[in-house]
């Protein structure tokens, strides 16, 4: 029995390691015959373009100042074809106050003599040239002498107030002009008048006060869109920003440069201004003839084998 039993045990081994040799050799085939990853990639060359770095900023229409029309006498009120919105002159006539007295003392004298006409009537005139934005009273309404009966906003103190981070002072401040974009897509230029002398606790900024000239009625509230121009270059190298590859963080740049029709290399990159999905590349100084993978990129090691489509 011991020797068909060592007999046995030295068979099972043989042929136990001849399976694992026949492994290994398969395996090692295998990996050998396995095809390298290739990557299909595009590429771009770098451009020589103007940019500029620009931030945008909201500025509000507003008018600054407002004229309240107020009654001068204690009576009946005769408001006429007053309306909100109407936009009125300096000088045209608002409203008409009579007083109870001039009633009582007009209807004797008229029916003394009808030639004498006497209305009593104190008459009230628009002091501004500008919209009714508020009317407080309707015709027939007993006023108290003083009392508001509208508000009239001063059509020459329109203007666009603009909220500026003080850390853009050195862009604003010493600037004449600004161009002020509408919802709609109309330009005005606006010069800049004064900057207010308080700060808003909460934010941080400064309330810049920009006139404008408009040909046509602009409401009140309305948004418009400033550019405040922070760094102007008239030719930088650029890339696309798909081309910018990043860590975590965002605290390393690189693209991956193409070495030769099938290689791509990472390469660390400094950037500059960005503006309309393109990035300035300030180093390495790349030339024309750099081929940079802008798509395809992601995920790509240090050097990896790729192949161009582009068309």
């Amino acid at each position: 029995m011991s020797i068909r039993l060592y007999l046995y045990t030295v068979f099972t081994a043989t042929a136990l390691f001849t399976i694992a040799g026949c492994n290994s050799r398969q395996a090692d085939t295998e990996e050998k015959s396995a095809p390298e990853v290739v990557t299909p990639v595009t590429v771009t060359a770098v451009s020589h373009e103007p940019m500029t770095d620009y931030m945008e900023l909201n500025a509000i229409s507003s008018y600054l100042l407002k004229s309240f029309v107020k009654s001068n006498a204690t009576g009946y009120l005769d408001a006429g074809n007053m309306r909100l919105g109407q936009f009125v002159q300096r000088g045209q006539l608002l409203f008409t106050i009579k007083t109870k007295e001039a009633t009582a003392l007009g209807n004797t004298i008229n029916s003394l003599d009808t030639s004498f006409h006497f209305s009593g009537q104190n008459t009230i005139r628009a002091s501004s040239s500008g919209f009714i934005t508020q009317l407080d009273h309707q015709p027939g309404d007993y006023v108290q002498d003083g009392e508001q009966l509208a508000i009239i906003t001063d059509k020459n103190s329109f203007v666009f107030l603009l909220d500026m981070p003080y850390e853009l002072r050195p862009f604003v401040i010493n600037k004449k002009s600004l161009e002020l974009i509408l919802p709609d897509g109309e330009k005005l230029n606006g010069q800049i008048d004064h900057a207010m002398p308080v700060m808003d606790s909460a934010t941080q900024t400064q309330r810049i006060v920009i006139r404008v000239h408009p040909d046509h009625a602009i409401p009140e509230n309305l948004i418009a869109k400033v550019s405040i121009v922070k760094d102007d270059k008239s030719s930088v190298i650029s890339l696309p920003k798909a081309a910018i590859i990043t860590d975590e963080t965002q605290t390393e740049f690189w693209v991956m440069k193409m070495t030769d029709s099938v290689t791509a290399v990472k390469v660390l990159v400094k950037k500059g201004i960005e503006s309309n999905g393109r990035v300035e590349i300030t180093d390495p100084p790349f030339s024309d003839q750099d081929k940079i993978v802008v798509t395809g990129n992601y995920g790509l090691p240090d050097t990896a084998h790729v192949t161009i489509e582009n068309k």
